[in-house]
């Protein structure tokens, strides 16, 4: 009612899923609602085209991949780039290597980064303007 609409939203509370310490997955994954990790994945987590999807890395968790969700909490380690179209938090634990794609970040003290930040604009349009050749009469 009083919130602003631009506002970006939090990550969902609920979590459907869980990847549990000591688990091992080789391969791709592809969630809808909320997945944590405690465990290792080995390839590329993505939450479903079009729906909300919230990821949470435990302090022990290891993702090496791409991850591509709506929202992330990370509080252990990603090797691979981390593309988020709302909201990013790094806890004091996370070690990312890879480039950060962010609408929205916060980041702990502790938290480490070795690729680059990247802010994503949310009302930018991939439209084109195709201007004329000037022609001399």
């Amino acid at each position: 009612m009083f919130g602003n609409k631009n506002k970006p939203n939090k990550p969902q509370n609920r979590i459907d899923c869980l990847i549990g310490a000591g688990t091992v997955i080789k391969g791709d994954m592809t969630f809808d609602g909320g997945l944590r990790v405690d465990g290792h994945v080995q390839g590329n987590v993505v939450s479903v085209e079009g729906k909300p999807g919230t990821l949470v890395l435990s302090e022990a968790a290891r993702i090496e991949g791409e991850i591509r969700v709506s929202h992330v909490v990370i509080n252990g380690t990603v090797v691979g780039p981390v593309h988020a179209a709302d909201y990013v938090e790094l806890q004091s634990k996370a070690n990312v290597t890879g480039d950060v794609y962010y609408r929205t970040l916060e980041m702990h003290l502790g938290a480490v980064v070795q690729g680059r930040l990247v802010y994503q604009d949310g009302s930018k349009t991939d439209k084109v303007l195709q201007f004329k050749p000037v022609t001399a009469d």
